[in-house]
């Protein structure tokens, strides 16, 4: 094959080289450079495409036509080539290409800041644009991509189906007023009504709007008409916090089951976190297998473990016992009708059942308006399952499917009924027995890759005056 012949061939990704590799196989690839090292006889290059945790190392010969062209080619360079691949003498490399043609696709400047050293997780959300090019940003977002995968596989497979539910929203579903408002009304001069207030009725959807905090008003819906039903979309919450926990925009993950109670949610919520952990580790093993070695919090094999480990379950009553007979260990003391801290869910898992664990029956005022009331009338048909190192990951509910229970809460939490009146309708128009929960994704992410803050697992983070992508 000639050279030009062969830089027209078709591309092969470098994972798929990897796992059909032969000796002596002529291959085209393509890549960003991470290091160059040039010396009269030849030349080394790391290049690695983004589709696996390993790069390729690739040799030139001086006396090869295309030798002259590594000159223009620096750190970050984007390259074409094409050579035989062939088995490599080097430790910690199974194959390596000999370059015959080359091409310089795009040149990257001196001031490439993804230099061959260590960066702090600091310096890399300030180049949120290039950080997918290091083997940790690259890592977890093979991780991200593939629990994806997992997760529209799991519900696909039991016969869910995929809600749109709107980003756009009328309605606050949690009751906590930390909405992002959307208006297409002039900031500067809006229009007032007569108590001196906004007058929405000017704006585009004539009343107040928002970014939606949850899809699952909308998959309830849903739900009381094709059975199950799962979101996997955007979320948003203006809440001004700067932990390592909250993001302003994240994508949440929320089942709804028709005819279904809260140990059904329960039985879901347990199966499904297993599947997760036990695919992920056999999916994703190199790239886990980098996290570990890189970050302490990383546990490839205490994840794999957590998917074959039957989780715990307390109700919240007995929980604020155990952790009221050890209330000196806490910052904050642990006490009935009150929501648990992280610590508390930390201690829970990781101290009294040494796995993940689901505490039930919460009290329904420090709940969401829609989780079904007990006959204690005291508490709620609620469930969170916590697991070790993060605490909360699940969050859920049988939903309230009286109308009469759910209006008196509505009514007894101010919250606007006419707003709600689509959602009280479906307790009157052949309601049944219905559960779900919703899982925050990127706490999903965090858990398995190990990184401590919740910036570094999405592409590009939204926090508080945080969005300078």
């Amino acid at each position: 094959m000639n050279l030009s012949k062969g830089l027209k061939m078709h591309r092969i990704r470098v994972k798929a080289l990897f796992d059909g590799a032969e000796q002596g196989q002529p291959v085209k690839v393509a890549g960003w450079v991470k290091s160059k090292r040039v010396s009269k006889k030849f030349a080394f290059l790391v290049i690695n495409d983004g589709s696996c945790q390993t790069d390729l190392q690739v040799i030139v010969d001086s006396d090869k036509e295309c030798f002259a062209k590594l000159e223009s080619i620096g750190t970050g360079s984007s390259v074409s080539m094409f050579g035989e691949l062939r088995k490599s003498p080097g430790k910690g490399q199974a194959w390596e290409l000999h370059a015959s043609d080359l091409e310089v696709l795009g040149e990257s400047s001196s001031d490439y800041p993804l230099q061959k050293k260590g960066h702090s997780l600091e310096f890399l959300r300030e180049i949120g644009h290039l950080r997918g090019r290091t083997n940790t940003f690259g890592a977890v977002y093979r991780v991200r991509n593939r629990l994806s995968f997992l997760v529209h596989q799991f519900f696909q497979g039991r016969g869910f189906l995929w809600a749109h539910t709107p980003i756009l929203t009328a309605s606050d579903c949690e009751g906590a007023g930390e909405l992002f408002k959307v208006t297409t009304l002039d900031l500067a001069n809006p229009p007032r009504n007569d108590e001196g207030g906004v007058d929405f009725s000017n704006d585009f959807f004539g009343k107040p709007t928002h970014l939606t905090v949850s899809g699952q008003l909308n998959a309830e819906s849903m739900a009381l008409s094709l059975g199950d039903v799962y979101t996997f979309g955007p979320t948003f919450r203006a809440e001004n916090s700067n932990t390592t926990r909250h993001l302003s925009e994240f994508w949440m993950i929320e089942p709804e089951m028709a005819f279904a109670n809260l140990r059904d949610d329960m039985l879901l919520a347990e199966e499904f976190l297993r599947y997760l952990f036990a695919n992920i580790v056999n999916d994703c093993g190199d790239e886990l297998e980098f996290l570990g070695k890189m970050y302490p919090d990383c546990d490839p094999q205490g994840i794999e473990n957590m998917g074959s480990k039957n989780f715990a379950r307390v109700s919240y009553t007995d929980a604020i016992k155990e952790l009221s007979a050890v209330s000196s260990k806490f910052e904050f003391e642990p006490a009935w009708g009150v929501d648990l801290q992280t610590e508390h869910e930390k201690y829970l898992t990781e101290q009294v059942f040494s796995g993940p664990v689901i505490v039930t029956d919460y009290p329904k005022d420090i709940k969401a308006f829609y989780m079904k009331s007990n006959p204690d009338g005291k508490t709620v048909a609620a469930m969170d399952v916590l697991v070790p190192r993060i605490g909360e990951i699940i969050g859920g509910s049988q939903r309230e499917d009286c109308y009469d229970a759910l209006l008196d809460r509505v009514n007894g939490l101010d919250l606007p009924v006419e707003d709600l009146r689509w959602y009280l309708d479906l307790r009157s128009y052949g309601g049944c027995p219905h559960a779900g929960f919703g899982l925050g994704f990127e706490r999903l992410v965090q858990y398995v890759t190990g990184m401590v803050n919740i910036r570094d697992v999405i592409p590009f983070p939204r926090a508080p005056k945080v969005i300078p992508f």
